[in-house]
């Protein structure tokens, strides 16, 4: 039973509210990933004016649904069978969820590697503002039904996961423009993430089919992927350059 105010001075309830911070924000790596590379396809004047947008109408998105959690505990319940298999809301809203990812990143690969060819320009993905706030909100909307029920598992305080998600909020916020600058710097960690959110799609869809993977798996793999490549743009930077050659 969800408890709509109930007291954050109690011990329980201030450990439960710290859990739930850490748990949004480490759910939202990949979120954070999306958006950082979303906005490089952004005009430079608009890129902050798509992420302080788009978070918000995703942060009044995860509200809303936080206050209709009995609604959202129905979506685990089957709404027709194929088969033995029951196909619910949820999974029918992470398997388009993952879809979306998937081809998303694919097609963003492709261009990158166009684009190292020489045969796309790097303005030709270029979008509106518009239409990345849009994009924004809606993959958020997507990775925020597994959150909200993992913090519906963890407590049954409303007021402690509103004050989760809007604290993990304000560190996307925070923390995107740096995520992205990273990312448009060093190509291949941009190649490495693109890869990661291709996984992240792919996860979805296995999610929606009733297949339960871990994350941490992920995060580790990306993680020591990220180490190893950070090493290798340290090495390049102290490796002398080739002598030129003379004509």
């Amino acid at each position: 039973m969800v408890e709509f105010f109930a007291p954050l001075t109690t011990g329980d309830g201030l450990i439960s509210l710290f859990t739930l911070i850490l748990m949004e924000i480490v759910l939202g790596i990949d979120n954070i990933i999306f958006i950082a590379i979303l906005t490089g396809y952004v005009p430079k004047k608009d890129q902050r004016k798509a992420r302080l947008i788009g978070l918000a109408f995703a942060l009044i998105a995860r509200i809303i649904l936080l206050f209709t959690i009995s609604w959202i505990a129905h979506l685990v319940e089957p709404l027709f069978h194929i088969g033995n298999f029951g196909v619910s809301g949820r999974d029918i809203i992470l398997f388009a969820g993952g879809i979306f990812l998937v081809i998303k990143t694919i097609k963003e690969i492709y261009h990158k590697i166009k684009v190292s060819d020489h045969k796309e320009g790097a303005a030709s993905r270029m979008m509106t503002l518009g239409r990345a706030i849009f994009q924004i909100t809606l993959i958020d909307i997507v990775f925020s039904f597994d959150s909200i029920l993992t913090a519906v598992g963890l407590s049954n305080q409303l007021v402690i996961m509103v004050l989760a998600v809007i604290a993990a909020m304000v560190v996307m916020v925070l923390f995107a423009p740096y995520v992205s600058g990273f990312i448009e710097k060093y190509p291949t960690l941009k190649m490495l993430a693109l890869v990661f959110l291709v996984v992240i799609g792919g996860l979805l869809m296995a999610e929606s089919l009733h297949y339960h993977v871990d994350k941490s798996y992920i995060y580790v793999a990306m993680a020591f992927s990220i180490i190893v490549e950070l090493l290798n743009i340290r090495l390049r930077r102290r490796q002398p350059l080739p002598p030129s050659k003379s004509h």
